[in-house]
């Protein structure tokens, strides 16, 4: 299976949905609490995030990278990081990684994290933003509730002048099982006032996140959803993106991407079965489940064209997630094209077309980079 798996290694990728690396330094604390998904919450005394799936991998896979054995235990591996400086550490993941092209959500945290020109820099490839459609509205000065859409409508198309795309966390905010039609010019104003009125606090009005989705449908720009797991703040119950069924009916001109989508990944293999502009990854839930994304990975393939499905790794923070979504990536995907060339239900010639359209054609695509 060399030849597959030589092809699979040497393969650039398009990373199209990512966060920057830290600009800041970390104490072991921070490090180990961003070792999660799930909790916001200090790491209790009685554990360690190295005890996880993601902690083993950062040992097993990221340690080399910084010149430690494989495995290194987890004192070592942070004695010597920290030795080393952020600015090193970050070079050597990034660069390790193998992605040509990051599309870089940039509306949560910059002021800690690269931007997309320094994400660039340190890794020697490109970078493009996806521009957060709540992040936006948080940072929109207006008067009052009449001026709220006009206003809005003039900064998406200022700040998305340059971006390939934007995002919207409406799954944070407030769930998918909700009508998603475009509201009346009426219910923006009262609640663009109301809001007003509060103090803007985190935005979580659905009449103004309807609003942001479909000034952003508008503009016809590909549209990234984040679906599936996220941290605690999110109830997993309402995301599962069979609820955007209605939604997706409603926008059969504009590019859909599902990220992360993990545990629903099959449903949205499903989705984007069904609608030809419904595409998906298995972002975020590569680095957590570590050993086991291969499982993860390999039945994202179940149902979907892989015309649909595109590389992300949604690392935040920490450059060790942005190797590792990479490098996991990679594994899982020899694994399971290795397998079923071996088995004689695929060729290698179509194995390594695929790999292509995965790892960067389908981004390409859909984004017109």
């Amino acid at each position: 299976m060399t030849g597959l798996d030589d092809h699979i290694a040497a393969t650039p990728l398009i990373d199209h949905h990512v966060h920057g690396a830290f600009t800041v330094d970390l104490d072991r604390a921070g490090f180990e609490q961003h070792l999660n998904e799930g909790s916001p919450a200090a790491v209790p005394p009685w554990m360690t995030q190295f005890d996880s799936q993601l902690g083993f991998a950062v040992r097993r896979w990221c340690a080399p990278v910084l010149d430690l054995p494989a495995h290194a235990p987890a004192d070592e591996y942070w004695a010597h990081r920290t030795e080393l400086g952020t600015a090193e550490v970050t070079r050597r993941f990034l660069r390790a990684a193998g992605v040509s092209d990051w599309l870089v959500d940039t509306g949560y945290g910059a002021g800690s994290l690269l931007d997309p020109d320094g994400m660039a820099a340190v890794s020697g490839g490109r970078a493009r933003e996806v521009v957060r459609l709540e992040s936006l509205a948080e940072e929109l000065e207006y008067d009052s509730g009449r001026d709220y859409a006009d206003a809005f409508t003039a900064l998406l198309a200022e700040r998305t002048q340059d971006a390939v795309a934007v995002k919207s966390i409406l799954a944070y905010r407030t769930g998918f099982d909700l009508d998603l039609t475009p509201p009346a010019p009426a219910a923006v104003s009262n609640a663009a006032q109301r809001w007003l009125d509060e103090g803007r606090p985190r935005l979580a009005d659905k009449a103004l996140i309807r609003f942001g989705l479909h000034a952003a449908v508008a503009r016809g720009l590909p549209l990234q959803l984040h679906t599936g797991i996220g941290d605690r703040d999110l109830d997993l119950r309402r995301v599962n993106p069979l609820h955007l069924v209605d939604f997706l009916r409603s926008v059969p001109d504009v590019p859909i991407l599902l990220l992360h989508c993990y545990p629903f990944h099959r449903e949205a293999g499903y989705l984007a079965q069904a609608f030809p502009n419904v595409h998906f990854d298995v972002g975020l839930a590569i680095t957590q489940s570590g050993v086991r994304s291969a499982a993860v990975v390999a039945e994202s393939f179940e149902l979907a064209p892989f015309a649909k499905q595109l590389y992300a790794s949604d690392a935040w923070g920490l450059p060790e997630l942005h190797y590792l979504g990479a490098l996991l990536w990679r594994r899982a995907v020899a694994a399971a094209f290795g397998h079923w060339v071996g088995e004689g239900d695929w060729s290698r010639a179509d194995a390594r077309r695929v790999v292509t359209m995965i790892a960067r054609d389908n981004a390409r695509r859909v984004y017109r980079l």
